[in-house]
């Protein structure tokens, strides 16, 4: 028995059902308000002047003539914020609008609050910005190089090894053991290099926010995020405000998927609201959503692997550069420790460097960092076994990481799933299932950390008996419905009596963003909590009724009744009835639970792909996808469907189609979902998701994270499918058709050069 006092062993009734999603109704009919939905009475409409430029140093900007036009109530520019911020403003804020110089297409330079969306747009047309334009550069290897240009200085960490650029800031290194003696002992070595562009999280609905900001120093501001704590501490720290001043309420959210964990809009238009003395409104266009938001990085890697004939790695090693933009970013630190987490391998090294380029910012896209390390590595495993003949499922079982393995990032691993998916893999029919002419299949393990942290929950029990859930985690993935379902699992009453709800910043303590594959695992582990406080007081007031102590009153079935024959004869008290005696025994009844949750337990997944390539076109079709994935509990198993579906989608287009296209103008050239490919429903086959259910010991129902790793391994299953229909390797992503055909026919000319060769060999050799 852990500590937490599992009980993912019981007989469970509500966990593991398919309810009626709580929000279904208000989304399907319209009446749920989005960010773009938010209205109050004379507010204002904001729009954004951003740079036609790359790289730009700002000499100046004159608003006056905006500023003239009827209509215009506010402009700003970074020095409005200069007030606020300290000597050197953030890197978000600086991010949120250019300061010294602009540093990616797109940047906010300035921003109206105008009457109309009209008047705010000829406004912007009014400023007059006196730009120096500067070099720059998009691309990671060229931004490494001594001689690029400088995006920004002053980041570069002291670990980063010397002879690169500043655009180089900070490195990373994992692993253990002799990688000399391990290649030594490989009977075949392949060393290849892959590049991945930036892709979008594909959300639907665009950034969105109304503040409303007084001149006493309140404010409030509604916002689609993901995570509404963060946008206080952000905001409040960029508006030099305490953060009990700054309300924040979030809005329902049309997609996030990691994309909107940080901010991009909402200190402008609190800058404008302060500014106006009116609350005002901020809503992106797709095309600023694409030019000013942050993507995934793009990366290049290389990548090193050994291995006997029998099918055993010796060795693995890795170099991975990602750029995440204008700015520092994190990401290659967790791509460097995902590389080769399905491997137990005695001898593995992975190093990272972040690069800074003229892009926006990085934001995270689920798992950040993971998708592009696994697939290099993932197909480097695939073409050795490919080139000595070997199955690559057994190869993968015969080298997985399982309980006991010292991970190639550090921690040994405790019970973990990654064996179990792949067995499951290897019985489903799909992958003996046969293959026609020009069809591959496709292989890829994936992997993701899955997190806790900084969780509070309040449990409120009603006078009717009904119970009333309050959490800080914005629903993105169907949180509303598992949190319901452990509370009314925990407390034994039907899941219809609990109504879950997402608080503003100021009705409940400090929670963590919703992203990492968290909310689950930790939010379910406070609401756990939290009901058994709400259980414990229950008892309590019980025992006071009957009469006897509060140690002979047990819980059982949604009523209270005596621990034992010696405790008296009382008839069972349910909720209903002791809820509605509360006033009268002390008032009301709640559960609260705060946590720093860990042990949420690491996540792995394996993904089949069969793809068919058409030769005289390049295309790739799809044709079946099967995702097995390691789920613990899976509370509500049609949320976790969707969650392993959607990631396996998202990281299809990712492999095919999706990318961010920079011209040698340092531009983006796609800023728009017409010309930016993300896949629709007539493009895919039905995502067939099998659920394995291996608990995960760090919570109380065996919950384990299940909505980042889906994402991880579709971008190598795809590539291996496609090397294996073509039989040509390919290492650069998204395999688009012209890209798939230009090597085709290549491979063609190549093998026509070479009979042509060998022809002229025959013919002289007889002459």
């Amino acid at each position: 028995m852990s500590p937490l006092d599992n009980t993912y062993e019981k007989q469970f009734k509500v966990i593991g059902t398919r309810p009626p999603r709580p929000d279904g109704i208000e989304k399907v009919t319209g009446k749920a308000q989005y960010g773009a939905d938010l209205y109050v009475p004379d507010m204002l409409y904001a729009k954004i002047l951003r740079s036609p430029h790359p790289h730009a140093k700002i000499i100046s900007i004159d608003t006056s003539e905006a500023e003239k036009l009827d209509g215009v109530k506010a402009v700003v520019t970074s020095k409005d914020f200069s007030k606020f911020s300290d000597n050197k403003p953030s890197d978000t804020l600086v991010n949120c609008i250019a300061h010294e110089k602009a540093l990616y297409d797109g940047h906010c330079v300035a921003a109206v609050a105008a009457l109309s969306n009209t008047i705010a747009k000829s406004a912007l047309k009014l400023i007059n910005v006196e730009y120096e334009i500067l070099p720059h550069v998009t691309d990671v290897d060229e931004a490494m190089k001594t001689d690029s240009p400088i995006v920004n200085k002053g980041y570069v960490l002291e670990n980063v090894p010397k002879g690169f650029s500043e655009n180089v800031t900070s490195y990373y290194e994992f692993g253990h053991g002799d990688l000399d003696n391990g290649f030594n002992n490989a009977d075949l070595i392949v060393e290849r290099t892959f590049k991945t562009e930036a892709a979008h999280q594909g959300y639907i609905e665009p950034h969105a926010c109304l503040a409303s900001m007084t001149p006493d120093g309140k404010a409030d501001l509604w916002c689609c995020t993901q995570g509404h704590y963060n946008v206080r501490a952000l905001c409040a720290d960029i508006m030099g405000m305490e953060s009990s001043q700054l309300r924040v309420t979030p809005s329902e959210i049309g997609g996030g998927f990691g994309g909107k964990t940080t901010i991009f809009i909402e200190p402008i238009a609190l800058a404008l609201s302060l500014k106006s003395g009116k609350p005002v409104k901020l809503v992106m266009t797709r095309d600023e959503v694409f030019k000013a938001t942050g993507p995934t990085v793009s990366s290049s890697m290389d990548v090193k692997i050994g291995m006997t004939k029998d099918g055993i790695i010796t060795a693995g090693e890795a170099n991975l550069r990602y750029q995440g933009g204008a700015f520092p970013n994190g990401t290659v630190e967790m791509g460097a420790q995902s590389a080769f987490a399905a491997y137990d391998l005695k001898a593995v090294r992975t190093k990272g460097w972040n690069v800074l380029t003229n892009r926006p910012k990085q934001a995270a896209y689920r798992a950040p960092g993971a998708p592009q390390a696994i697939y290099a590595v993932e197909s480097v495993v695939d073409e050795l076994c490919q080139k000595l003949n070997l199955d690559p499922l057994e190869i993968r079982i015969k080298n997985a990481a399982k309980k006991g393995t010292k991970s190639s990032y550090g921690p040994t691993f405790d019970d973990i799933g990654l064996i179990a998916t792949l067995e499951a893999a290897k019985k489903h029919p799909h992958y003996l299932a046969p293959l026609a002419e020009n069809q591959g299949r496709g292989l890829s393990c994936g992997f993701w950390f899955n997190f806790g942290g900084d969780t509070c929950v309040t449990l409120n029990v009603n006078f009717d008996g009904t119970i009333g859930v309050t959490e800080g985690n914005p629903d993105i993935g169907g949180s509303r419905a598992s949190i319901s379902q452990m509370a009314a699992e925990e407390l034994g009453i039907s899941y219809d009596k609990v109504r879950t709800i997402i608080a503003d910043t100021n009705s409940l303590g400090h929670n963590e963003v919703t992203d990492g594959s968290r909310v689950t695992f930790a939010v379910g582990l406070a609401t756990i909590k939290a009901a058994r406080a709400a259980i414990k007081e229950m008892c309590k007031r019980v025992s006071l009724i009957w009469g006897i102590d509060e140690d002979a009153v047990r819980w059982e079935n949604g009523s209270a009744i005596p621990a034992g024959p010696n405790a008296g004869q009382f008839e069972p008290m349910s909720i209903e009835e002791i809820a509605a005696m509360s006033s009268q025994t002390g008032g009301p009844i709640a559960g609260h639970h705060e946590v720093n949750a860990e042990g949420a337990g690491v996540s792995f997944g394996v993904h089949l792909a069969d793809v068919e390539v058409d030769k005289e076109t390049g295309s790739t079709k799809v044709l079946r996808y099967t995702v097995f994935q390691d789920a613990g509990k899976a509370i509500h198993p049609s949320y976790v469907e969707g969650q392993m579906q959607g990631g396996a989608v998202q990281g299809i287009g990712w492999a095919l189609n999706e990318e961010y296209i920079y011209g040698e103008d340092g531009r983006l050239q796609n800023a728009g979902f017409l010309d930016y490919r993300i896949p629709v429903a007539s493009d895919l086959p039905m995502i067939e998701p099998v659920i394995l259910e291996i608990p995960n010991p760090g919570h109380p129902y065996g919950v384990r994270g299940v909505g980042e790793t889906s994402i991880v391994p579709p971008l190598a299953a795809i590539n291996n499918a496609v090397s294996r229909a073509t039989n040509i390797r390919f290492s650069e992503l998204p395999l688009s058709p012209p890209k798939v055909l230009s090597s085709l026919k290549k491979e063609i000319n190549d093998n026509d050069i070479h009979e042509i060769m060998e022809s002229s060999a025959i013919y002289n050799e007889l002459r």
